[in-house]
């Protein structure tokens, strides 16, 4: 069979395949269109999760007759004055929309601008272009795209429902409302999750409550603001605190001078900096925008322009996980606002009902009417409180009336201890509410915290074993730990070879020396073993630090003196990352007194 030329309406549905894979990509074309006609309101609305009917409509500056009648053609486009590929500061710039959308649906314009006395209108079928003729308009643009994919059926049979078309297309139209809050967006739609958000001013104020919109009404107040720039390149944006996390990665937010991407490069710099402090199976909360010269990233690399490449990625990358790690670590030891809340509601449960078999639950009250009802006769009351009196003593007074707390410690944000429960959490007083605070796992990230500092600055200390000690392994774990001996002897856990199976422990990290050293070094075998293939060496020997932390910390059940809780708390204050233990979970959960005496219906 001959060489030949395809048809130019075949052409253009060969293109639509790529540029126009389902709804959302025909919305995100024709929203990026209206961003770079200057438009301060976007109304989108579907039907049928866009398969029927997506309009968007603009008050941009709209197109002439003339511009009308070139945007429909192929690669025809005015965001290319000069053809220069590496000066793209438009959203959109190949030309490629318009015509790929009326290829394979039929297509409907109606623009003016804004100067002008009347409107045009153009219909566009199956590939066949009308003529131009006069419309009444507002200024802007009206565009409808209905019956999508009627002209290509095998495209059509591949969609998948209403719904999750619908939902796409709610997803990326919240990207691009997150990435340009000066603007109005609103979406309209069964299924879509519809919104209209006004326009924000510039600024971070309005930048934020944007994203509050989008990410949650508790995102704001669990945010840090990043503002770093390195080399002609500035990343601008707000990141979550790291127990603000969810299931999955939809609330991770990138963009390039203004374009939402999803990023490979980014995404792995945002999994770096949270590493440490968010679980493996969770992810961050967060809005980040890249802002370069052009000329540095190449955006014309991936048939949706999801993706880009940058001439300097290492540079990028540093960037991003050194300004997440530093907001993380101006953070010191605040942990979510939402912890507090999670445990009212489960204290409201378990009032409201939830005893027994999962119905509401009546709790019965005690009749104090006569104190003879419940007073115990005093014969027998002093032998038995006697006998119970050195059963449990209290690790600290909880009786507040007793021993006043220090006033200056009531007004720092951990408070002051007041008691310790079932050996295992702090409760703490502060001015205007209460703290409670996992003792283990705040000891945990403290000394964890002490080893990575100690690390950075001079080494961490170690303290030679005055007797060595052998533990015995596994061959292979043996011989995976002798292979990292160096690694190990930098963290301060100083190895050797004591023959087929063994190691000889000489010296271990001084924070640690005095722990289960047979715990630790299997524990260490075990983290080289999940991670001595993969991430970087810092990751492996941060994992091993963890591990060290862990077996160091105060345990739970270990009584504490009121002076060694109010020591933790304040050394938690003066710790970077103190709020989440290694493992990703909250230390420490804080209630307001105005929320406490709303649940016992005081308020």
């Amino acid at each position: 069979m001959s060489i030949r030329r395809l048809d130019p309406v075949l052409v253009d549905r060969i293109a639509a395949g790529e540029v126009i894979e389902r709804p959302a990509a025909a919305v995100k074309e024709l929203v990026e269109n209206a961003i770079d006609a200057g438009a301060t309101s976007i109304a989108v609305t579907i039907r049928a999760g866009g398969r029927e009917l997506i309009r968007v409509v603009d008050d941009g500056i709209g197109m002439s007759p003339e511009d009308l009648a070139l945007c429909v053609e192929r690669h025809a486009t005015s965001k290319l004055p000069d053809g220069d590929l590496f000066a793209i500061r438009s959203l959109g710039f190949r030309g490629e929309a318009l015509p790929s959308i009326g290829s394979v649906a039929r297509l409907s314009i109606t623009t003016r601008q804004r100067d002008a006395a009347q409107g045009c209108a153009l219909v566009v079928e199956a590939g066949a272009k009308g003529a131009v003729r006069p419309a009444a308009a507002a200024p802007g643009t009206r565009i409808e795209v209905s019956d999508l994919f009627i002209f290509t059926p095998a495209r059509l049979k591949f969609l998948k429902s209403d719904r999750a078309e619908a939902q796409a297309v709610s997803d990326m139209l919240r990207r691009l409302a997150i990435a340009h809050p000066e603007v109005r967006f609103s979406l309209e739609g069964e299924h879509a999750g519809a919104f209209d958000w006004p326009a924000e001013p510039i600024g971070n104020d309005g930048h934020l409550r944007r994203l509050g919109r989008a990410l949650g009404r508790d995102f704001p107040e669990n945010a840090l603001a990043v503002e770093t720039e390195r080399e002609g390149v500035r990343l601008s944006g707000f990141a979550g605190l790291p127990t603000f996390h969810r299931g999955t990665s939809a609330g991770v937010h990138m963009a390039v001078n203004g374009r939402p991407v999803r990023d490979k490069l980014l995404l792995s710099a945002v999994r770096g900096a949270y590493a440490d402090v968010v679980p493996s199976d969770r992810h961050p909360v967060l809005y980040l925008d890249v802002l370069c010269d052009p000329a540095v990233v190449d955006v014309n690399v991936h048939p949706a322009k999801s993706e880009v490449r940058f001439r300097d990625p290492a540079l990028v990358r540093g960037l991003v996980v050194s300004s997440l790690k530093a907001a993380l670590a101006g953070a010191g030891h605040r942990a979510t606002t939402t912890g507090g809340a999670r445990t009212l509601d489960a204290f409201r449960a378990v009032f409201s009902g939830g005893f027994g078999n999962g119905g509401p639950a009546t709790i019965q009250r005690p009749n104090f009417s006569s104190v003879a009802d419940w007073r115990m006769p005093e014969a027998t009351s002093q032998p038995l409180q006697a006998g119970f009196a050195d059963l449990a003593m209290p690790s600290a007074d909880a009786r507040a009336h007793l021993a006043e707390p220090p006033q200056d410690a009531l007004d720092r944000p951990l408070g002051a201890a007041r008691a310790q429960v079932h050996g295992t959490y702090i409760v703490a007083q502060t001015r205007d509410g209460m703290v409670i605070v996992d003792q283990h796992a705040a000891h945990e990230r403290l000394v964890y915290e002490r080893l990575k500092a100690e690390r950075a600055k001079a080494g961490i200390a170690r303290q030679p074993m005055l007797l060595p000690e052998v533990v015995e392994l596994d061959p292979v774990d043996a011989d995976r730990l002798n292979a990292a001996a160096a690694d190990l002897a930098s963290l301060g856990l100083v190895i050797e070879s004591f023959g087929p199976g063994a190691v000889l422990v000489r010296e271990a990290p001084a924070a640690v020396a005095g722990g289960d050293l047979q715990g630790i070094v299997r524990d260490v075998a075990d983290a080289l073993a999940e991670h001595g293939d993969a991430g970087s060496l810092e990751r492996r020997l941060d994992h091993v630090l963890a591990t060290m932390a862990c077996h160091n910390s105060v345990r739970a059940g270990r009584r504490l003196r009121p002076e060694e809780m109010d020591a933790l708390l304040r050394e938690m204050e003066a710790t970077p990352n103190s709020g989440q233990c290694n493992h990703g979970r909250p230390t420490y959960v804080e209630l307001k007194l105005s929320d406490i005496e709303k649940l016992f219906g005081r308020r």
